[in-house]
C-alpha cells in the first residue's frame, strides 16, 4: 500500500518511480532551518550588545 503511494505520488509529478516523493519537502525545510538559525543569530547578537550597553552604562554609574 505504501509502496504504491510513493510510485503514485512519483508518476503523478512525471518523475522516476522510485525517486524520493518528499524530496521538495525536505528542502523546503532546510530551507526554512537555515533561515530559523539565521534569525536566531541576529536575536542572539542584538542581546549579547544590549548587555554589554547596559554593564557599560552601569559601569559608568557606579564610577
Amino acid at each position: 500500500m505504501l509502496l504504491g503511494l510513493w510510485f503514485g505520488v512519483n508518476i503523478g509529478k512525471n518523475r522516476p518511480f522510485y525517486a524520493n516523493p518528499f524530496e521538495e519537502v525536505t528542502e523546503i525545510a532546510k530551507e526554512k532551518g537555515k533561515e530559523v538559525v539565521q534569525e536566531g543569530k541576529e536575536v542572539v547578537q542584538e542581546g549579547k550588545k544590549a548587555l554589554r550597553d547596559k554593564l557599560d552604562e552601569d559601569i559608568k554609574q557606579q564610577q
